[in-house]
This record gives structure tokens, sequence and C-alpha cells, in this order.
């Protein structure tokens, strides 16, 4: 499998072709929940990352986010329910991250708007 990009937008693009080919995203999870860090753009907002594959969520797992596993989400479920309830919850969509947790913060209805425009 080829490695994530250094360009966020290429990882953001292959985020959503991946996701529709496999049915699902993977989030982490952790004994307190689901993963979450201060947005680089604004520390009042938090972030829940989501990765195309197990492989790349894994790859952050370690130091202070060892404590998480990657869990898949079907994409279903995630577009039908999870993106209103992170936009209600005030939270942003981290989209295919490096293994620096480098990558593009998104409001989760754009996300979905993204995943619209491929499937149409």
């Amino acid at each position: 499998m080829e490695p994530l990009s250094n360009n966020s937008e290429e990882n953001v693009d292959r985020f959503i072709v991946e996701s529709i080919k496999t049915g699902c995203i993977w989030g982490l999870e952790g004994p307190d929940g689901w993963a979450l860090c201060p947005s680089d753009k604004n520390d009042d907002i938090d972030v829940m990352p989501f990765w195309s594959q197990p492989e790349f969520a894994q790859a952050v797992c370690v130091d202070d986010w060892s404590i998480y596993k990657p869990v898949p989400v079907a994409l279903d479920e995630f577009l039908d329910e999870w993106v209103d309830g992170m936009h209600s919850d005030l939270l942003l969509v981290g989209i295919n991250w490096t293994e620096a947790l480098e990558g593009v913060e998104m409001e989760p209805l754009d996300l979905a708007e993204e995943f619209d425009s491929e499937i149409k």
C-alpha cells in the first residue's frame, strides 16, 4: 500500500475515493471514547481524526496516542449519523492525517458534500 502523501489535499481525495471503495472509514477509540485533539486553527474547537485505511490510523497510535486502537465505522453510518452529530457538537473532522498528525481539518457538512459530489 502506498503511504500517505505530504500533500494534504491529495490525502483528502484519497480518503474519499478509498472510503467509497471499501465502504468504511477508520477512527481511533480508547478507554475514554473516540480520539479528539485541539484544532490547529482554533483552540476552542476539537478535531476527530479519521483515515481511509486501518494502517494509516494505526501509524499514529504511538506515545500519547498509544491508548487508541483503529476501529471501523461504516461509511453510510458515518454520513447518515456521525456527520450531523459532529456538526452539532462543533467538532471538525481530521482527514487522513500523517504520522505527525498533520493534515486537513474540515467541517463535517463540507466533508459530506465532498462525498456526495464523488458518489454522483
